[in-house]
């Protein structure tokens, strides 16, 4: 069963291509956020990027590696896990401007790979990776962000 975050940020005047590029500065996280252990750039091609993540998650440490394709023009990063602790994780990252405000948008599809615990596993998970995302954005973009919309659920997704 995979599971859905969504997280919205929204912050006031700021330009969304600056907060776009702090976005896209994965190997800075580490510097702005004690969620996030280590980023490691391994290839940059043309917009896309592969990056390693170590990110703290309840206690432990999660890692995996990710295909990220950045759309500067679009304001939008897709990820997709190529390897990892998930079974599955892949999302979106989208940066809009409204006016003086801007909006950034964290969105992803996780599933941990262990059937029998979902019950018990996956709520923990989900608002632990909401709370994760939630200390990335004020890490990289200030405490001034207002988080002004999560929310978690599960769906039955085919293979």
């Amino acid at each position: 069963m995979a599971c859905r975050i969504h997280v919205e940020g929204l912050l006031s005047d700021r330009r969304a291509d600056q907060v776009f590029d702090r976005i896209r500065d994965f190997e800075s996280y580490a510097e702005y956020t004690d969620a996030v252990r280590e980023v490691t750039v391994t290839a940059d091609e043309a917009g896309t990027v592969d990056s390693a993540w170590a990110v703290n998650f309840r206690g432990g440490v999660l890692h995996w590696t990710e295909r990220d394709v950045i759309d500067p023009a679009a304001l939008r990063i897709t990820f997709e896990q190529l390897t990892g602790d998930f079974a599955r994780f892949d999302g979106t990252w989208e940066v809009r401007q409204t006016g003086d405000d801007v909006v950034v948008l964290f969105a992803c599809e996780f599933d941990l790979g262990i059937p029998s615990l979902e019950p018990i596993i996956n709520p923990v998970a989900m608002r632990a990776l909401s709370d994760s995302i939630g200390l990335i954005l004020r890490g990289l973009l200030g405490e001034e962000i207002e988080l002004t919309n999560s929310h978690q659920d599960t769906a039955v997704v085919a293979s």
